[in-house]
């Protein structure tokens, strides 16, 4: 969900009709403003076509079925931008992919041992799929075709259903890489130039109304997060220094002073003059390009401290750009080299077994599968799998909202049928399944990019025309599956919902509090006093990775309430009254940063006792988000008279606390 759509949802709950529609439904159902990626689309209408028409022409029709079922786990798992990641998010999770249907396999008609290993499955999807994106579609993948292969009838002997599924993949991954010759490092410089431009936009921005600020400058955040995971999850992977990589994790890295000058440009109230974000944007032009030489600058003269500091961190900028080979021995990566990817996995796996998170949703996940089964099992329901795919598919918190999800996953599965019983009623069984097939899988790319419904809408076709080649059962699919998927939903919404309550703060409260004491010390590091040059250097460092840390964490705790505004009540309720908060620490930071560039450009440091009340105030702050489940607003006047470097951060500060303030 965007921001902009999670701000609108907060802001209409105080002001809702009661006969409405509630908000998280329409928010749901609203297509998202994403483009529509062609490239996937044209990938996926090969990729489930071409098996199909395969399996046509070598009379093997329930073959190709198979195929066109792995690749449609391929399409759905291919959502990273670089090449080598998406390696593994394709490769990874078929693997898992054919584990679960060889399990499947294994235990089809078997009855109640079918029932016990799918719920082992289950929890140990659901354990595996808190480690990550990559875990968590391989997790996904191992439950899903563990579940098709126990309630489909598969080709035997047992390893062809898992072969001819992981070839399906595989067809994918190559459709995918056929770029790579010429577009190997294209992801990664342009999450480099995005992040250029998104600090552009945001100078534009500088001066004028907050709100707007404020969003161009999470904007820079999630720009900048994302272009240091494709650069230094590409750093893991090579060996020795490549000269492409070390120059872009240099213009990525001296982009830095210039996102810490932003914040203080902004205080100044006035627009940044337009030749700024101008030549910000030629930077950015000159990343992608590739661009060496001497960059040509035309910037106006620089008064102010602010000012200094965004002249100096943009002519520095400038000068590595368009550096042709930067010194590989003078460049970091500002938040340390990733471990190495054994010791990682390592880690992995011992946080998700020592995790009770990881336990809950896994314990969670298993129940609502066992009971889906078990209810199959003991009450004729006809081709049964689908209810426990629909399980499988709405119970992912890491996807959104449990609850949003089920909702919309009922009304995306009906929109679907309709497209569903059309097909199976009006075209014949054989070759017209194939561009059928084509205009169906390349939907749904397009729809994914929408929205869950429409995602959802897109892949019901898609799956009951290959179930229907696999069982033949034709347009009598249609009524089955829609009973089956409210069943679904109904077991989720009950025993993966409801029966499994978390408290405010085990699920926000605590991180939101933790995010305020981070800033708290990010305060107090910003300005430490330092005896040499050589310290100077490592509390700058420290700064840079405390800063960056604290975005990363109030860019999860954003995450979580956008799903907490798709809930009723008490839930939605208390996110859209904590949701000031998120902001004012995202502001208190971003003053903070703005009160450090000053200093370092001339302006008078702040007394040590100023930095200790402030970093007092805010720790008192995360001790009240702490015990606090309601907060009390306050509109805090803020003093015009302040001086000092920190006046800003000392207003910040008491509008926060204002938040949290007990009504008396």
């Amino acid at each position: 969900m965007s921001t902009e759509r999670t701000e609108h949802i907060a802001s209409r709950r105080a002001r809702h009709h009661p006969l409405a529609p509630p908000d998280w439904l329409l928010s749901g159902l609203k297509p998202s403003s994403a483009p529509i990626p062609w490239a996937a689309v044209v990938r996926a209408a090969i990729a489930l076509a071409v098996p199909l028409a395969v399996g046509f022409a070598l009379d093997e029709p329930e073959y190709g079925a198979l195929v066109s079922m792995g690749a449609l786990s391929g399409v759905i798992s291919d959502t990273a931008d670089a090449y080598r990641m998406r390696i593994l998010n394709i490769a990874v999770p078929q693997f898992f992919g054919a584990v679960g249907i060889a399990l499947g396999t294994l235990v089809f008609g078997h009855g109640w041992v079918a029932v016990g290993a799918l719920t082992f499955v289950a929890l140990v999807s659901g354990m595996i799929s808190s480690i990550g994106t990559v875990a968590s579609a391989s997790g996904l993948l191992l439950l899903l075709n563990a579940v098709v292969g126990a309630g489909l009838p598969m080709p035997r002997p047992w390893w062809i259903a898992p072969l001819l599924l992981s070839a399906g993949g595989l067809f994918v991954l190559v459709l995918t890489l056929l770029g790579w010759p010429l577009r190997g490092r294209q992801p990664e410089r342009a999450a480099v130039a995005a992040t250029y431009r998104a600090l552009a936009d945001a100078l534009e921005a500088a001066g004028g109304p907050g709100a707007a600020f404020d969003e161009r400058r999470r904007q820079v955040t999630q720009s900048l997060n994302q272009a240091y995971d494709l650069v230094l999850g590409r750093r893991t992977r090579v060996h020795g220094r490549s000269p492409s990589l070390v120059r872009m994790l240099a213009q990525l890295n001296v982009v830095i002073p210039l996102v810490e000058a932003v914040p203080a440009a902004h205080q100044r109230r006035r627009p940044v003059p337009p030749e700024i974000p101008a030549a910000v944007r030629e930077l950015a032009t000159a990343v992608e390009e590739g661009r060496t030489g001497t960059p040509a600058l035309d910037l106006p003269e620089p008064h102010t401290p602010a000012e200094r500091a965004v002249d100096a961190a943009l002519r520095h900028a400038a000068a590595i750009v368009y550096l042709a080979e930067p010194d590989v021995h003078n460049v970091d990566d500002r938040l340390g080299r990733p471990a190495a990817l054994r010791l990682r996995a390592r880690r992995a796996v011992r946080g998700m077994v020592l995790s009770g998170a990881s336990w809950r949703y896994g314990l969670r996940l298993a129940l609502c599968i066992g009971l889906a089964q078990s209810f199959v099992s003991l009450i004729e329901v006809e081709r049964s799998y689908w209810v426990a795919l629909t399980v499988t598919f709405v119970l992912k918190p890491d996807f959104g909202s449990v609850f949003s999800r089920a909702v919309l996953r009922a009304l995306g599965t009906a929109g679907g049928l309709v497209i569903a019983a059309a097909v199976l009623s009006e075209v014949p069984r054989g070759w017209w399944d194939v561009p059928v097939m084509m205009v169906l899988a390349a939907l749904i790319p397009a729809f994914s990019a929408k929205g869950y419904a429409f995602q959802t809408a897109a892949i019901t076709p898609v799956i009951l025309l290959l179930s229907d080649l696999l069982n033949h059962q034709g347009f009598d699919l249609i009524r089955p599956r829609l009973v089956d998927s409210l069943i679904g939903c109904a077991i989720t919404l009950v025993f993966g919902y409801l029966l499994w309550p978390e408290s405010w703060h085990t699920r926000i409260g605590d991180r939101l509090a933790r995010a305020v004491d981070d800033a708290a010390g990010y305060v107090e590091r910003a300005f430490a006093p330092v005896a040499d040059d050589a310290e100077l250097r490592a509390v700058r460092q420290a700064r840079l990775q405390a800063r960056r840390r604290i975005y990363r964490d109030l860019s999860g705790v954003r995450s979580e309430f956008q799903r907490a505004l798709t809930e009723p009540p008490p839930t939605g309720t208390r996110a859209t009254a904590w949701w000031p908060l998120v902001v004012a620490v995202e502001r208190i930071v971003d003053a903070t940063t703005a009160a450090r560039v000053r200093v370092n450009h001339g302006a008078l440091p702040p007394a040590a006792g100023e930095v200790e009340w402030i970093a007092r105030q805010l720790r008192e702050l995360a001790e009240n988000v702490r015990s606090t489940t309601t907060p009390f607003h306050v509109d805090v006047p803020l003093d015009p008279d302040e001086a000092g470097v920190l006046a800003p951060v000392r207003q910040e500060v008491v509008a926060a606390r204002a938040i949290t303030r007990q009504d008396p």
